[in-house]
């Protein structure tokens, strides 16, 4: 079984997946890296150059050709997008919302550009793309882990304990 961790730029998704993996004996794939390593270009030099239409379609077939087992999976925050990604990602593990308040991901969201986020709609706030996300982070999880005020620690201990009920019961 796999892991896959969903949720906005920022959330946590890279840098608690490889803990995570760690902590679990699984292999980590970042998929932003994959699209990064096929496209040789960086996230937002691929976005400016493509526009994030194309960039959208090359991530859903990216994600959606993924395979991998016990793997933890950490996708793009933009990933939502592709409802083919999304649902081969149901099929192939747990997918896991790292829930975090706007408050939270403005905070820690520097450089929406640089960080190579995808905006449909140019000069989207982070509180549209929030409220345009929330839905669809919600929609194909299988469980919710609420992150805000957690340590790196204490996000990788939440999401084992609700995607390992048993292990810690």
């Amino acid at each position: 079984m796999n892991i896959i961790l969903i949720g906005m730029p920022s959330s946590g998704k890279s840098t608690a997946g490889v803990l995570l993996a760690k902590t679990l004996g699984y292999g980590f794939i970042d998929t932003d890296l994959l699209i990064q390593n096929e496209q040789k270009a960086l996230l937002c030099d691929i976005i400016a150059a493509k526009g994030a239409e194309e960039f959208l379609r090359i991530e859903e077939r990216i994600n959606a050709e993924l395979w991998a087992e016990r793997c933890v999976i950490a996708p793009g925050g933009s990933a939502v997008y592709g409802e083919r990604a999304m649902l081969h990602f149901r099929e192939i593990g747990t997918v896991v919302y790292l829930k975090l308040s706007e408050r939270e991901i403005e905070r820690r969201l520097h450089n929406i550009v640089l960080r190579g986020v995808v905006m449909r709609t140019p000069g989207e706030s982070v509180a549209q793309l929030y409220a345009e996300r929330v839905p669809l982070y919600e929609k194909y999880a299988h469980v919710t882990v609420s992150c805000d005020g957690l340590s790196l620690e204490e996000t990788v201990s939440a999401i084992v304990r609700a995607v390992f009920p048993e292990k810690t019961a």
